[in-house]
């Protein structure tokens, strides 16, 4: 396009505008601005004209008119190559706009108010704003459209090295971008006044926005013949890790990932987990310990399944457990960070994925089905000793009671049917996804390589039969810890007394399909 001429500038957030206005004029572009964004140029020393000056019209309606006038309109939607166009605005004295530098009311700041009643949300809502955007965008090839301050630098640097000009193709981009930054906007409107009138705040919105970047391209899916890529909120969660080293993640590794990650933050203690296909393999705390202490508890558990799995640590991963780490093949490790000496003794593993997750709050929980998706509230119940039921003639002992805790919420993420075997923070044996619970305690306890007497049992549901709880005291359980709520609890209760294990009820199920 040629040299930028004239420029519209009109903004909120101020972040570093008025370097970009003064290279701005010492390029010889013309500025037009508004209200308090003029205000602030003319303070700095910058020239600058007023829309109002242009329009002949002031800024009215307490500055909900402020731009929307044919003489900026057209000065910006006219097509420089139609004769038309241009010939309407010689005759109507409407000089044409090159480029407009808009950022919009901080309508999150008002929406992020439960309270925020509807005329203060109306208000917030910019019209002007968005106008002088999506009009820019739709004449990108004549116009560039600047939205975001961290495009000034690299726009004066392109503009200084073409003669005050920019590319196609970097107002290509520019548009792209203002037209995702309007539809944000729009979403976020439409999505709190949906709200508005609600009765009783319901963390599920009336209006499910599922909108995401595209982070990352992926190899493929689940399997070969399926594409896939990863979508999100860069710096949150998983999908906005830091990767370190290794070779790229796969759909399966951020899966499992994010399993192992949510886990391993169930614990205060230094804690690892090691995960398969979604399901834990190994899982230990070591309270009052060392990070590598309980990696080699979690490890332990099941040393078979370890290998070819991903980690997570919810400590930043140091040397002593990174050498420990590096006796065996794994795909990937989430951390909140790691120490140099961790990230020396795993520099030789080249296809070793590292990924610094950053710490937040979990969000809805969404799938999808065939038509439609599924949402629900994180679960995030954390369970207090109080809130249990001893349901036997025996209580726990203190020891039980901390292994029960563990296997409880060790359990919650399996799963289900899940049955987690446990004992002294480590888990012993899992037992997971079965269509049986019975077959679930079998499994786990078929699994363990260590010793199963003397651990604990928890399920992520209620036994419906006595069989599962009969099963589990064959390998030498002495307490279980379930939700209840089947019709035949009293006969659970009676085999357990007559057992002589301990158990107790959460009155919490935590199924995991």
């Amino acid at each position: 396009m040629p040299k930028i001429e004239r420029v519209l500038l009109s903004v909120t957030d101020k972040t570093g505008l008025i370097d970009f206005a003064r290279g701005l004029r010492d390029l010889g572009a013309e500025l037009l601005s508004t209200g308090g964004t003029a205000k602030l140029l003319r303070d700095s020393g910058i020239e600058v004209r007023d829309v109002s000056e242009v329009t002949g019209f002031p800024e009215m309606l307490d500055g909900r008119v402020k731009t929307m006038h044919p003489k900026i309109t057209g000065g910006i939607l006219a097509v420089r190559g139609n004769e038309a166009h241009m010939a309407a605005l010689a005759a109507h004295g409407i000089a044409a706009i090159d480029m407009v530098v808009v950022n919009l009311y901080a309508f999150e700041k008002a929406a992020a108010k439960p309270d925020a009643e509807i005329a203060e949300l109306i208000e917030n809502i910019d019209i002007g704003g968005p106008t002088m955007i999506r009009s820019a965008a739709k004449n990108f090839q004549d116009v560039a459209v600047v939205v975001s301050p961290s495009d000034y630098t690299p726009l004066l640097e392109e503009m200084r090295a073409n003669a005050g000009a920019l590319s196609r193709d970097t107002c290509w981009e520019l548009a792209k971008k203002a037209f995702r930054t309007t539809a944000d906007y729009d979403r976020a409107i439409s999505a709190r006044l949906a709200r508005v009138g609600e009765t009783e705040a319901s963390p599920l919105p009336p209006l499910l926005d599922l909108r995401a970047a595209r982070l990352a391209g992926l190899r493929y899916g689940e399997n070969p013949h399926q594409s896939a890529a990863l979508y999100g909120t860069p710096g949150e969660g998983i999908a906005g890790a830091e990767q370190f080293q290794g070779k790229e993640l796969s759909y399966n590794n951020l899966v499992d990932l994010d399993a192992a990650w949510q886990l391993v933050n169930e614990f205060d203690e230094p804690a690892s987990a090691i995960v398969k296909h979604t399901n834990p393999c190994g899982c230990a705390e070591d309270p009052g310990g060392t990070l590598a202490a309980s990696y080699r508890k979690a490890f332990a558990c099941d040393p078979v399944s370890a290998f070819g799995g991903v980690l997570a640590f919810n400590r930043a991963l140091d040397g002593e457990t990174a050498a420990e780490v590096s006796k065996t093949f794994i795909e990937a490790i989430a951390a909140p960070g790691y120490t140099a000496e961790a990230r020396a003794a795993l520099a030789s593993k080249k296809n070793l994925r590292l990924l610094r997750v950053p710490a937040g709050e979990p969000g809805l929980v969404v799938k999808s089905i065939s038509g439609g998706f599924l949402a629900q509230t994180a679960d995030v119940h954390r369970l207090g000793r109080e809130q249990c039921a001893v349901k036997t003639k025996r209580a726990p002992t203190d020891a039980e009671w901390a292994s029960l805790e563990f296997a409880w919420k060790v359990a919650k993420h399996v799963k289900s049917n899940a049955v987690v075997y446990a004992r002294d923070g480590q888990s012993v044996g899992v037992g997971a996804g079965q269509m049986s619970r019975v077959d679930s305690v079998k499994i786990g306890a078929s699994k363990a390589v260590l010793p199963l007497a003397g651990s604990v049992i928890g399920s992520d549901a209620f036994f419906p039969f006595p069989d599962g709880l009969e099963e589990a005291a064959k390998h030498g359980i002495t307490a279980a810890i379930q939700p209840g709520g089947s019709i035949r609890d009293e006969d659970v209760i009676a085999a357990a007394d007559r057992l002589g294990l301990a158990m107790v009820f959460t009155g919490v199920r935590h199924f995991r399909h």
